[in-house]
This record gives structure tokens, C-alpha cells and sequence, in this order.
């Protein structure tokens, strides 16, 4: 008797904590996790490095990395070398918000979806601990997942693809805690918005804060490296 094929995903993956996460989850759940990668000209590229190897740790069968060019657009201190990153918590949307990044990461994540025949998206996006951006939020996954729906040959066929958002409502202690029971490696993610060229943490960025007191409310050693 022939065994039944795993589902697939795609998997969006920054390097980061988070997505890390999130592909860990998507493989537990029993997917084939294909995974993607933007060189979108952000600040710090050490992220990539890392994310290359949270594919191998974690057994993605494939991993691509796509090169765009946001930082032509700068408006953002991520793809902006004149825009400081802030070092201080603001009420504001802050600077480190990349227009529209989510939208033109799934939009991409949906074409190699369509391809692959995979039913799933992850996307490690938390409405919780988070800086406050708004492609983060549960309606604006909600609207994309609509949007998805109507403008694929799948959706339209009634065979929907799902964006999964298995991070959204968890607390940054809570997914620390969740990826550490699967196994992540967080010595291998990078989720600093300034890291230096060996991929060590500045400690002082609102990414940084929020992962640091992470690790210290899941009373989990942090193995982040630090400037």
C-alpha cells in the first residue's frame, strides 16, 4: 500500500526567533516545509546566514532565498542606512516598519505555494509581543488570506490555500517555550535589527528587548550573542 504524501508549506523565514518557530511548528504538524527567504536589502544580512541554517537544523526540504530591492524605496531604518534604528519604546508605528514587507513576502510565499500545490502558508507574524506593525495584525492576515483566495487558479477552483499564523495570539515566552519543546536552536537565529557582520546582538533595539525578556520570562537561558 502506498503512503500517503505529507502535506506541503511554505514557510517564511527571516532568520529570526519567531520564524523559526513558526517552521518548527508547521513540520510537527506533519508538512513538507518549503521554505523562503528575502535578501530585501535589510540593515543586517547575518540574519540570511542564520536562516540557512534553521532550514538545515530543522530538515526543510528545500530552502530559496530571493533577492529584492526595497531598500530603493528606503523609508524605512531597516533598508535605510540614513535612518537611525531607535533604541528607545515608542507608542508610534516605529521606524523599523518596512512598507508593505508582509504583503510583497506572502504575495511571493503564494506563488511558489501555487506551484508546489502546497495548502499552507506560515508566517511567524505575533500580534502580542510585537513593535506595533500593521501587517501583523489578525485582520490584515484574515484580508490576505481573502484576497489569496480570489486571485489563485487553487482558490478559485475551491481548493483554498491557508495562511497559518500559529504565533499570532502567543506571548513572546510562550513561543520561546513552545520552540525550545521542539527543538529550535535559538543559538542559530539572528532577530537584531542591527546585528554586526558575525551575527552578535547590539541588545538595545525593541527586537532585542522584546527577546531578551523572553528569555528571561520562560526562565530559558538566552543564548544569544551580544556585541
Amino acid at each position: 500500500m502506498n503512503t500517503p504524501a505529507s502535506p506541503k508549506a511554505v514557510v517564511l523565514l527571516s532568520g529570526g526567533l519567531d520564524s523559526a518557530t513558526a517552521l518548527a511548528i508547521a513540520s510537527e504538524r506533519g508538512y513538507d516545509c518549503y521554505v523562503l527567504s528575502f535578501d530585501y536589502g535589510q540593515r543586517s544580512l547575518t540574519e540570511l546566514n542564520a536562516a540557512k541554517e534553521i532550514a538545515k537544523q530543522l530538515k526543510a526540504i528545500e530552502h530559496q532565498v530571493i533577492r529584492l530591492h526595497l531598500e530603493d524605496f528606503g523609508g524605512s531604518a531597516l533598508t535605510d542606512h540614513s535612518i537611525d534604528v531607535p533604541e528607545e519604546e515608542t507608542d508610534e508605528i516605529p521606524v523599523t516598519y518596512v512598507p508593505a514587507r508582509n504583503t510583497v513576502f506572502l504575495s511571493l510565499a503564494l506563488g511558489w505555494a501555487e506551484v508546489l500545490e502546497a495548502d499552507a502558508i506560515f508566517i511567524g507574524v505575533n500580534a502580542v509581543d510585537y513593535s506595533g506593525y500593521p501587517d501583523c495584525r489578525p485582520e490584515y492576515i484574515a484580508a490576505f488570506e481573502t484576497v489569496a483566495n480570489l486571485a489563485t487558479k487553487r482558490g478559485v477552483s475551491g481548493d483554498p490555500i491557508r495562511i497559518e499564523t500559529p504565533l499570532i495570539d502567543l506571548s513572546k515566552e510562550q513561543i520561546i517555550q513552545a520552540g525550545t519543546t521542539l527543538g529550535v536552536d535559538y543559538g542559530l537565529t539572528v532577530s537584531c535589527y542591527q546585528a554586526d557582520d558575525d551575527g552578535r546582538a547590539c541588545g538595545v533595539c525593541d527586537s532585542c528587548r522584546l527577546r531578551t525578556q523572553g528569555f528571561v520570562d520562560a526562565g530559558i537561558k538566552d543564548p544569544t550573542r551580544y556585541q
